[in-house]
């Protein structure tokens, strides 16, 4: 007798623990990738060519309920796929460049350089209008200014075309060290890098393949991440363009989307489109263990 009861009191707890979890599945709510996708404007599908989203994010491994962390999210092209497939459950952190960065760009203002001051609240307002009833909540810092309450909070943190400028700039403020720093601590211990970003071929010169340029080499790059405590655990082609031979005295954005010296010259624009948008490497770190 007691033995049966010692049974039903098992099978009552596997019933109620099944009930539970399958009651919180369905009050989850996260859009698929594909779906996600889809739900995007005709001018950023175009981009899917080159970009690669869907198969981009499923070698990182990101899946719903994730805090994802997302170097220079700008205008929010990564950002509006990233909130509904994170879901309700999840968190998307934006993170911009260490505010006296900015000053080492040209292009910037006074006036810009001022705005840059409220980026963390501006950003953050602008992603709660991106974001859908289910979708991700949003925080944001600056490069240099994580608060430590966000510390071990984060399952990825994404440099997706995010890391050239930061390592252009790496002798003037150290502003690489900072932000792979900043990476380091914001991720949980089993926590992940994914990079995209623009890769120079391996015999191209040192100081071309700085960042100045939008290029970096692999082998330069992977090192300064394991000098930081990551580990390179996985690499894949997806965002390779082989037509991008770049080399000294070319820049990225003389390729498509930006065309920048070729918008008012039809042969080389038309050259230039041929290439298509630049050669990419895709790596996947994990935080090393100590």
């Amino acid at each position: 007798m007691l033995t049966t009861i010692k049974h039903n009191k098992a099978l009552h707890t596997a019933l109620l623990t099944a009930t539970i979890a399958l009651t919180s599945l369905s009050s989850s709510h996260a859009a698929s990738i594909d779906d996600a996708l889809k739900a995007q404007s005709d001018e950023v599908q175009a981009r899917y060519e080159y970009r690669n989203p869907k198969s981009t994010l499923e070698f990182f491994g990101i899946k719903e309920g994730m805090t994802v962390v997302e170097a220079l999210p700008g205008g929010g092209w990564y950002s509006k796929i990233l909130l509904p497939v994170l879901g309700e459950n999840g968190t998307l952190i934006g993170v911009d460049y260490a505010l006296d960065m900015w000053g080492n760009f040209g292009f910037m203002t006074e006036e810009r350089i001022e705005a840059k001051k409220t980026w963390v609240q501006t950003w953050t307002d602008q992603a709660n209008d991106w974001r859908g009833d289910t979708d991700a909540s949003v925080a944001a810092f600056q490069f240099g200014a994580m608060p430590q309450s966000m510390g071990g909070t984060a399952d990825a943190v994404l440099f997706i075309r995010a890391l050239h400028n930061l390592s252009r700039f790496e002798e003037t403020g150290e502003y690489l060290t900072n932000a792979l720093e900043d990476a380091h601590r914001i991720l949980k211990d089993d926590g992940i890098i994914g990079v995209v970003q623009h890769q120079a071929l391996e015999d191209r010169p040192d100081d071309w393949a700085n960042g100045s340029n939008g290029y970096l080499k692999k082998s330069a790059l992977v090192a300064k991440f394991q000098q930081h405590g990551f580990e390179l655990v996985a690499q894949s082609d997806v965002n390779a363009n082989p037509k991008d031979k770049a080399a000294e005295g070319d820049f990225v954005w003389r390729l498509p989307p930006s065309l920048s010296g070729s918008k008012d010259d039809a042969e080389k624009k038309a050259a230039m489109e041929a290439i298509g948008e630049s050669h990419r490497m895709t790596l996947l770190f994990k935080k090393a263990a100590v």
